[in-house]
């Protein structure tokens, strides 16, 4: 870091393009596992089984995607950010802003927002803070060195956050299953953690039957198989092989091997958020079942405040009652760490978009040293912005952070997937068929009009919930978006097969 000049464009976003696998491949995955991770995989494992880890599995391949197919086509370009590859793919201005600018509403509203609040809810249980006393506590810590430090800084932090995060969890995923006597006791524990009040005319408040179950019933489940075969795909390739904050720390390898491993690097350690979240919240259910597991509204509104479950704080909970005093510190500073470096990853990617593909284009002649101090402008701005929108998620994440965060990307994440995957392998894809499928975001809008008011399975409380499973969505979403673009860059075309761009 002490070597990076920090004073030019490709210092401070991407680290002077010299970091070697394994800071790049901590980075990834550091960068991925923030504290909503924590607190929304635990979250959903308690309330649903072990469906949602497949999230964390379908990593493992798509960050091979990003080493072996996208990461050579970036980093030949020699690009500083995706919005800018695509400019230079097709030439035009267009697609550069569009994207820019739908990116960093995913920031904010997504990535930042439920972050925040995620490790604000640690904060507040463990320490009993007021809520937005903690998040502005974190936020001044972690906007200070992303400020400063530029990519470097985050890159090298992200790699000893990655230590701490790593042997938190592990050891207390260790004691989770110890308590409970053993990972074979897991099964039959979660299914009779069952809440002592609740309507007992319904299935509200039992356990999911097919909780230990990943792919689920196709039309009744919360989470149906080919949602999660190829809904989870397309969510996982936009996030992995086109999102500014992971491609940029491939960009920033010293070459494309470097790339390459650290891409292998972050894939092996996704196989852990299973055991290390999704699993240890479902442990917490079994431990607090009138806690976690509450089933009516004036009970979940007793014990969180929130009249729509309180699973979010399944991981908070058991933190403080299982670990011994000593190891709460080392837990509360990895969700400090799993917080941070998520941020700082975000922040830092942030103020490289708005900079280089927005600030540019109103300002093309600005020098280095302005181009500094708007990005690290930006960074302030977006804080503001972030902590504004904390208590919308608070209200409408149902109390479960992690599908609050996955049906909002699904629903934009689709034509971004699409105009990437086709401007690397189809020659002929133009700008006006790019700017058709990001304009079929109306998708979004029709869907989340249409709702239906249901049961929540999980806690007893009646809610409003879409009528179509937002991986499903995600994945006819995708085939429209194809099916538009093929159409206005020359649908005749479409399926000659040519070779990848």
């Amino acid at each position: 870091m002490c070597r990076t000049n920090r004073s030019n464009v490709s210092g401070f976003f991407l680290a002077g393009r010299d970091i070697t696998w394994f800071p790049v491949g901590a980075s990834l995955f550091s960068s991925n596992i923030g504290s909503g991770h924590f607190v929304g995989l635990a979250g959903t494992g308690a309330a649903s089984g072990i469906a949602q880890g497949s999230f964390e599995w379908n990593a493992v391949v798509t960050l091979l995607f990003l080493g072996w197919l996208f990461a050579p086509v970036y980093i030949a370009s020699g690009v500083v950010t995706m919005p800018e590859y695509l400019r230079e793919r097709f030439g035009g201005q267009r697609i550069r802003m569009s994207l820019s600018l739908l990116s960093l509403i995913l920031y904010i509203f997504t990535k930042i927002s439920a972050d925040l609040f995620a490790g604000a809810i640690f904060i507040e249980e463990a320490l009993g803070w007021n809520l937005y006393l903690a998040i502005c506590i974190l936020l001044a810590i972690t906007a200070l060195y992303t400020v400063t430090g530029g990519l470097a800084a985050v890159i090298y932090t992200d790699t000893a956050q990655t230590f701490i995060m790593l042997i938190g969890g592990l050891v207390m995923m260790g004691l989770s299953f110890d308590y409970i006597g053993g990972y074979n006791q897991l099964e039959p524990e979660y299914f009779a953690a069952i809440p002592s009040k609740r309507n007992t005319n319904t299935s509200c408040g039992l356990p999911r039957s097919d909780a230990f179950h990943v792919f689920r019933d196709p039309i009744d489940s919360d989470l149906p198989w080919p949602g999660m075969i190829f809904g989870i795909t397309i969510i996982a390739t936009w996030y992995w092989c086109t999102d500014q904050v992971i491609v940029q720390r491939t960009l920033a390898a010293k070459n494309l091997s470097h790339a390459k491993g650290g891409c292998v690097l972050a894939g092996t350690l996704k196989v852990l958020p299973m055991y290390m979240m999704v699993m240890v919240g479902m442990i917490s259910r079994i431990i607090f079942p009138d806690q976690i597991g509450c089933s009516l509204p004036e009970e979940c509104i007793k014990v969180c405040g929130s009249p729509t479950g309180c699973t979010n704080y399944a991981y908070a909970k058991l933190v403080l009652f299982i670990m011994p005093v000593g190891l709460k510190g080392l837990l509360l500073a990895v969700m400090i760490a799993a917080l941070m470096s998520s941020l700082t990853s975000v922040f830092n990617s942030a103020s490289t978009l708005f900079t280089c593909d927005i600030w540019m284009k109103i300002r093309p002649k600005a020098k280095n040293r302005e181009q500094m101090i708007v990005g690290r402008v930006f960074i302030l701005v977006m804080v503001g912005i972030s902590i504004a929108w904390v208590p919308i998620i608070q209200a409408f994440s149902d109390g479960r952070l992690f599908d609050y965060i996955q049906s909002i990307t699904s629903f934009l994440a689709p034509p971004i997937t699409a105009v990437f995957v086709m401007a690397v392998f189809w020659p002929r894809l133009n700008e006006p068929g790019t700017i058709l499928g990001i304009e079929s975001l109306w998708n979004f809008y029709w869907d989340c009009s249409h709702d239906i008011r249901v049961c929540h399975a999980f806690s007893g409380v009646w809610e409003t919930r879409q009528q179509a499973n937002y991986l499903i969505q995600s994945s006819l979403s995708l085939l429209c978006n194809d099916i538009a673009v093929c159409d206005c860059s020359n649908l005749d075309l479409c399926f000659t097969g040519h070779a990848a761009y």
